[in-house]
């Protein structure tokens, strides 16, 4: 992948380097590109950056790598467990196998791609954060989501969207079921031209035209969303 950096590259042993000074280093950093081998399923390696470098884990990681990742680009060769990139604000995580659940977990901004599948509840809750999945996602994929986009180039298991919020659901392959007030919707051409976007910056391949589109039918809000304009309007006056 093209990281868009010609940066010096920092090689990182965690054979010979503790989870705490990797993390230390890496915090301390304002630029660079860091390779980090042997992480050996290290939980929350690569959680907390917030600056603009690029860290490369090279083998699968645990729980909550790139965890609260606020700028930079953290990508895992490999596979990633529970709450990969969860509460994530900006910036990139890449991983190039699959995640467990919860990928993504109430992030808020930035771009997470998984390029093999994902677990149960993967965008659980996200805020803004937008997700690609090269493969399939498990159940209950985008519970209680507030906003932002999720992307899924294969199949979605039972109850999509349960709960969902603002979000947008885009899913190429079949879906099981759907969640509580989740409801397929038009796809219209400004949301073909969302998905593109996101498939080019994702760097996957797909015919936007394949996707079907979900999101929320509102009927489980205490109040309508078309009310808020005019409830305002008559604040004001």
């Amino acid at each position: 992948m093209n990281d868009g950096t010609s940066a010096t590259v920092t090689e990182i042993d965690m054979r010979n380097t503790s989870l705490r000074d990797l993390n230390r280093q890496l915090h301390e950093a304002t630029s660079g590109h860091f390779v980090v081998t042997n992480p050996r399923g290290a939980h929350a390696v690569a959680a907390g950056i917030d600056s603009d470098i690029v860290v490369e884990l090279r083998g699968s990681v645990g729980y909550y790598a790139a965890g609260m990742l606020q700028r930079g680009t953290v990508i895992v060769d490999g596979n990633a467990g529970t709450g990969v990139a969860e509460n994530m604000m900006s910036g990139v995580a890449r991983v190039t196998g699959s995640a467990t659940m919860s990928a993504g977990a109430t992030g808020c901004g930035g771009l997470l791609v998984i390029e093999g599948g994902a677990g149960a509840r993967c965008g659980i809750s996200m805020k803004g954060l937008d997700i690609v999945v090269g493969g399939d996602i498990g159940h209950m994929g985008a519970f209680m989501a507030q906003a932002g986009n999720l992307v899924v180039l294969g199949d979605a298991d039972h109850h999509l969207g349960d709960s969902i919020y603002e979000a947008d659901l885009f899913v190429r392959g079949d879906v099981a079921s759907l969640g509580a007030d989740c409801e397929e919707k038009e796809m219209s051409a400004e949301d073909v031209d969302l998905l593109t976007q996101l498939l080019e910056r994702a760097q996957m391949t797909a015919d936007p035209g394949d996707f079907r589109h979900f999101g929320s039918a509102r009927q489980l809000y205490n109040f309508h969303p078309d009310d808020i304009n005019s409830e305002v309007a008559e604040a004001r006056s």
